[in-house]
């Protein structure tokens, strides 16, 4: 039966991917056609620069970037500039990012910059993917405002169409509710049978998944959360909407039992490493089964599980499956359905951050290492006494 529900939710997915794709090329075509009709032969002269208004820009911190603010459809509505172009941004401090792709995701790679309209910002913004806060390292305030101009049509579309994947809130679309919720144990290496579990929030509904979350929660006997995304602040203003509905969650926080983070999304800052040093040592307090989690329970919820798997001697392939599992719940993404994009996720996001959690190079083999001296020497530079890290171990390994 989890083989048959599995394979739906893949047709499912698959099914949607194509008409999406043939509504895009239906689009692409007709746009080209209209455009075809409005070139004349005997215009030879070169194009003009396609350049945008200036607009304020807004400091993002969570993830560490820069809003311009114009809204996503206004950008792409307004000006001929889409989606794997490349682009130039400038500010009125003199600062500037040449020749950047311009993505409806974090496409590039960790480190990268990219102009990006992330479904659901309300603004385009310029970030650094995994990477520094470029509001900082820009020298920006909000007194400073920003342009955009076109560098070269279509010189990243070939990653954009590569990479281009979205999923759905919708609950009846999902065979159960540990898909939606991307809720799972992870149960690899020598980690105890049932001890620590990742999910989605399930405190900030904005994915309509905290409900389904903290129901799981419940039903697994979740003792203690640690929240990478949120702040106690972020935490009681979920609280304060009409759609929270985590009763479960809340019990746990008021008794002490989520620890709250607000990590921002470069896993490979020494920030990061230090508000997980103390969020570790919080959890120390407590037995579990623990869970962690982020938004979507995908990159800074991706990083941190992988710390603890290698901590229990899991290998390569079991990190890499318990990983791909969040983009096959949530996009219908495998190695049986979609191999070039799994090939690209494992090589671009899950190798970086194996390898920041290692601290080696890009050109390190990942196949056949023993990661626990990686993971003892992570949590160390973060922070951490051996007596610490042998009492994280005892918590979570056999």
């Amino acid at each position: 039966m989890k083989k048959l529900t599995a394979f739906l939710l893949t047709l499912v997915l698959v099914i949607q991917f194509a008409a999406c794709k043939a509504a895009l090329e239906e689009t692409s075509a007709a746009d080209t056609g209209s455009e075809t009709t409005s070139e004349t032969s005997e215009t030879q002269s070169e194009p003009a620069v396609i350049r945008t208004e200036e607009y304020g820009v807004i400091h993002e911190p969570e993830f560490g970037g820069i809003y311009i603010t114009i809204t996503i459809d206004d950008f792409n509505d307004q000006y001929d500039i889409t989606y794997g172009d490349s682009v130039n941004v400038y500010f009125s401090n003199g600062a500037e990012f040449l020749d950047i792709p311009y993505y409806n995701g974090y496409y590039c790679k960790p480190g990268e910059n990219l102009l990006v309209a992330y479904p659901g910002y309300d603004y385009i913004k310029v970030a650094c993917n995994f990477g520094e806060d470029l509001f900082v390292t820009a020298g920006l305030s909000e007194n400073d405002t920003a342009w955009i101009e076109l560098n070269e049509e279509e010189k990243y579309l070939d990653n954009q169409i590569a990479r281009d994947i979205t999923y759905v809130d919708d609950r009846a679309l999902y065979p159960t509710d540990q898909i939606f919720a991307n809720f799972r144990s992870c149960n690899v290496g020598d980690l105890k049978q049932d001890i620590l579990y990742r999910s989605a929030s399930p405190c900030d509904n904005q994915h309509n998944r905290a409900a389904y979350v903290d129901a799981l929660c419940r039903e697994a006997g979740i003792n203690y959360i640690l929240d990478l995304a949120d702040t106690d602040a972020k935490i009681q203003g979920y609280m304060s909407k009409p759609d929270y509905a985590s009763e479960y969650f809340t019990m746990l926080y008021e008794r002490g039992d989520v620890g709250p983070l607000g990590l921002s999304a470069n896993y490979g800052s020494q920030d990061f490493k230090d508000k997980l040093t103390a969020g570790l040592v919080a959890m120390l307090d407590d037995d579990g089964p623990y869970l962690v989690n982020c938004t979507e329970g995908k990159d800074r919820t991706g990083l941190v599980i992988m710390i603890f798997e290698m901590l229990a001697g899991a290998s390569y392939d079991e990190m890499l499956e318990d990983y791909m599992v969040t983009y096959f719940n949530y996009y219908g993404i495998a190695g049986f359905t979609d191999s070039n994009r799994y090939r690209l996720i494992k090589e671009n996001l899950f190798d970086d951050m194996l390898r920041t959690a290692m601290g080696v190079k890009e050109d390190f083999p990942l196949e056949d290492v023993d990661f626990v001296p990686y993971a003892q020497n992570y949590l160390s530079d973060a922070g951490m006494t051996d007596t610490q890290i042998d009492m994280l171990r005892a918590k979570l390994v056999e």
